[in-house]
């Protein structure tokens, strides 16, 4: 009866005999069909790139952004329930505006990871309430260093290097893994982000998708841009060079 959650998952604040949490493991399970996040962070700044996956043909091009504005120097990425991810970024401005309204300052990005993942984690302890069904990435380029959080559907926060969320995840943190990302400035992490995402994109169950990509950092003066449709392009030409490379190499392997 345990195993499968029967009897024990209609609350968030109920634990199964063995200790599982399964409202809390559904919320992840959302995250795991949602399109592939990752966080790449450099020596002069952070880069965050979404895998959209475009469902219809009729889809204005660039609606349903899964990158957000937080603060003039701080991003967000997600991935999961897009309705869950806007209240979540919506909560995030709140505090942000708060803390310049209280100290007039910009809000640091650990103490922003914190309040979110507080918020985040209360969700998941009272019955009347459920687990927010998405993943997110918090970046800022703070005092000359880049700066980098993830937080799961539990609340749960770590700063990194490099993350990734979403439904291919696995096989970004093993393509995140091979980069010497200490080393890379912000410009040649916007094409080692988009090689990732095309990488791991499954052309077989999602046929159409838009990459978003955005960057902080100190070219960018420490503010959170969108990066550059020309950039962007650039990019995804050099990605998609890089995929028929691949594919060329498997072939004549085989």
């Amino acid at each position: 009866m345990s195993s499968i959650g029967t009897g024990y998952d209609l609350s968030a604040s109920q634990f199964s005999p063995d200790g599982r949490v399964f409202q809390v493991e559904y919320a992840q399970k959302a995250v795991e069909i949602g399109g592939t996040a990752i966080g790449l962070r450099g020596k002069d700044g952070v880069v965050l790139a979404v895998e959209k996956i475009v469902t219809s043909k009729l889809y204005e091009p660039g609606s349903g952004k899964k990158i957000f504005h937080i603060d003039e120097g701080i991003g967000m990425a997600t991935s999961g329930l897009i309705s869950d991810a806007r209240h979540l970024a919506e909560n995030a401005r709140n505090e942000a505006s708060s803390y310049r309204n209280q100290y007039g300052n910009s809000v640091p990005l650990k103490y922003l990871n914190d309040r979110v993942s507080m918020y985040m984690h209360v969700y998941t302890l009272y019955s009347a309430v459920r687990p927010f069904g998405c993943s997110i990435i918090l970046g800022s380029y703070e005092k000359g260093q880049p700066v980098m959080y993830m937080v799961d559907p539990s609340g749960i926060s770590h700063g990194y290097f490099g993350c990734a969320v979403g439904k291919a995840k696995q096989a970004a943190k093993t393509e995140i893994e091979k980069l010497k990302l200490s080393e890379l400035t912000c410009k040649e992490l916007v094409k080692e982000a988009a090689r990732i995402i095309y990488m791991v994109h499954d052309e077989l169950k999602d046929k159409n998708f838009e990459l978003e990509l955005s960057w902080v950092g100190k070219h960018t003066n420490g503010r959170h841009e969108f990066v550059p449709k020309a950039v962007l392009a650039e990019a995804e030409e050099a990605a998609k060079a890089a995929m028929e490379e691949h594919s060329d190499s498997d072939g004549e392997d085989m």
